[in-house]
């Protein structure tokens, strides 16, 4: 179909044009700081000497699939080209460290140690933009976007961090950073053909992660209907579609 074909001539740099007007259109928002109320998690519970016990051993998921995603990788497995080994093993890499830091963080939740929950997510989600970027539209652009976009993740956090310490924080720029790649990926998905089996898993990545995010929301409402947190559940869903990263590249 010859619209079809346009749209995957004009994928990237039509990506690239909306990250600009989404860039731009962020700093006309005003600034949005981190809520205080963000770190009254509903389950505060202290079992076995650990404060806010689920929240934090919830997290040993993520960091066992950062483990794992990276040990496939040693194996040099057959079907990944060498080209794309840094593109996951920077989203490994940002898995197993985001169990450590988002533990560490719900430890004793503040803006200071939430600095380490937020770094290696930003690692991760950089990287998983950058491996759909490879496996659909280029892989050659996968591979090169992978440093600019980690160090722009990196920067909305510390940019946050430094402007929350003289009492001006401002989210916009991680927000961005967050959605946006999350936005682009389904279009990347329905437009280009997939080239290699396990697609499914990649939608069952962005589902994963949606449902992460309503049980976040859901953090009050489901502890008292279950007993059992949202946001506990986010972690368990967030790290489940991390896991389905390793299945697609199982598939390969």
């Amino acid at each position: 179909m010859p619209w079809l074909e346009s749209a995957r001539r004009h994928a990237l740099p039509g990506m690239a044009l909306l990250s600009l007007l989404a860039a731009g259109a962020m700093w006309l928002l005003p600034p949005v700081p981190q809520d205080p109320a963000y770190h009254l998690f509903a389950d505060r519970r202290t079992l076995l000497g650990i404060a806010n016990f689920w929240n934090v051993v919830t997290n040993v998921p993520f960091t066992l699939v950062g483990v794992l995603g990276l040990r496939f990788l040693a194996g040099r497995p057959a079907g990944l080209p060498r080209s794309l080994l840094p593109v996951y093993a920077a989203f490994f890499l940002g898995a197993a460290a985001l169990g450590c830091g988002s533990a560490y963080y719900h430890l004793q939740p503040d803006n200071d140690r939430l600095v380490w929950d937020r770094l290696p997510m930003t690692v991760s989600f950089m990287a998983f933009f950058c491996a759909a970027v490879a496996e659909t539209a280029s892989p050659a652009w996968g591979r090169r976007l992978l440093w600019p976009l980690l160090a722009a993740g990196a920067a909305s956090v510390w940019y946050w961090h430094a402007r929350e310490v003289f009492g001006h924080g401002d989210l916009r720029p991680y927000g961005l950073v967050q959605f946006l790649p999350m936005l682009l990926i389904p279009a990347l998905l329905l437009v280009f053909p997939a080239k290699q089996p396990g697609r499914g898993w990649w939608w069952a990545v962005l589902g994963l992660y949606g449902a992460s995010k309503l049980a976040e929301l859901l953090d009050g409402g489901l502890y008292a209907a279950a007993g059992f947190s949202g946001h506990a559940l986010k972690h368990l869903l967030a790290a489940a579609g991390m896991y389905c990263v390793l299945l697609a590249l199982k598939r390969r």
